[in-house]
């Protein structure tokens, strides 16, 4: 069965750290670009973060600095460890990967940011 189950979300204070697991399974990890993306209501998904199959990632600027994705092929895993975390970064955030033309999504993690 082709997943991604992720794990690691929660709440955390202003300035604080936290970091997000992504599971896969079913399909090679090691050959594909994994990505992390955001949601907060009423707003469309936001990449945070990508990072190809051989390691090289990319941030947008409202994250540079901040967050790093990585992975680690001999676990098919992908993290998101996220510094120096805003209130503006609570969203519910979802793992991403590309499978033969479709998305595969994970379930989505809530991370709050608030004191």
């Amino acid at each position: 069965q082709v997943q991604l189950v992720e794990s690691g979300g929660g709440l955390v204070q202003p300035g604080g750290s936290l970091t997000l697991s992504c599971a896969a399974s079913g399909f090679t990890f090691s050959s594909v670009r994994m990505s992390w993306y955001r949601q907060t209501p009423g707003k469309e998904r936001e990449l945070v973060a990508t990072i190809s199959s051989v390691g090289n990632p990319n941030y947008p600027d409202s994250v540079k600095g901040r967050f790093t994705i990585s992975r680690d092929n001999a676990k098919n895993t992908a993290y998101l460890q996220m510094n120096s975390l805003k209130p503006e970064d609570t969203a519910v955030y979802y793992c991403h990967a590309p499978y033969f033309g479709y998305d595969i999504w994970g379930q989505g993690s809530q991370v709050i940011v608030s004191s």
